[in-house]
């Protein structure tokens, strides 16, 4: 068995760099982070904007290669691995929820959720697409378009996409970005709940604190490294 699955880890970063080029010369993302999370855990990331903080996640989705450094997740090694071994990893073990939601709009909210199913070579994919949308509270829903829905609607969707697979592991960047307070509020009382109700480990970008004090720990980033990393308690924000 993989070590970072036998020790209850599901995300295990060692030394990890991002260098991207640009007009002006190389730009250090990140500049050597190290980062362990722990099955079931839920972890929030804040800092400044241009921090690192989407990068770092882009990196534990497999959406990134590291410039150096090692990334295993739910016992994966990543780096170096060519794309289609990458999207395997991320159809087996990760959903991710964006900002903006990333539906198709052509398809209905049920044909959305059913996609990763589908593409999983998934018989009863319509079935479980109907019951991820029936537990985010869209059963009525299940026939309509991105266009037709509220922005809290097209959240929930993403979020019944995102727990389609049972992914060992949430990614979720800014996921009440678009939001107002209230709606935003609601989608991430539900997202907790699925988390914990499938055993998800959930990694959470935002900038907002009372979103940041329901996790276990807040990791804060700054220019590219990890400038904070502490246990939450009494429902405070580190």
């Amino acid at each position: 068995m993989n070590s970072a699955v036998s020790n209850n880890i599901i995300i295990a970063l060692t030394d990890v760099t991002l260098t991207l080029s640009s007009d002006a010369g190389p730009v250090n993302i990140l500049r050597g982070v190290d980062l362990d999370v722990a099955a079931g855990e839920k972890v929030s990331v804040v800092g400044p904007s241009g921090a690192g903080k989407t990068s770092l996640m882009m990196i534990i989705a497999g959406l990134e290669q590291p410039t150096s450094g090692s990334v295993q997740v739910a016992g994966v090694q990543l780096e170096g691995r060519d794309e289609d071994a990458l999207a395997l990893f991320r159809r087996d073990h990760v959903g991710i929820v964006f900002q903006d939601f990333h539906l198709i709009p052509t398809m209905n909210a049920l044909e959305n959720v059913a996609v990763p199913l589908e593409l999983a070579g998934r018989r009863d994919a319509m079935e479980v697409a109907r019951s991820r949308l029936e537990a985010v509270g869209l059963g009525p829903r299940l026939s309509h378009y991105p266009g037709q829905l509220s922005g809290g609607e097209q959240q929930r969707v993403a979020l019944a996409r995102a727990f389609a697979m049972n992914p060992t592991l949430l990614l979720a960047d800014e996921p009440t970005g678009n939001l107002d307070s209230d709606t935003g509020a609601r989608v991430i009382d539900l997202m907790f709940q699925l988390s914990v109700e499938q055993g998800t480990t959930l990694l959470l970008i935002t900038h907002a604190p009372e979103i940041a004090a329901k996790c276990d720990r807040t990791i804060r980033i700054d220019n590219g490294l990890i400038a904070d990393d502490s246990v939450i308690a009494t429902g405070e924000t580190c």
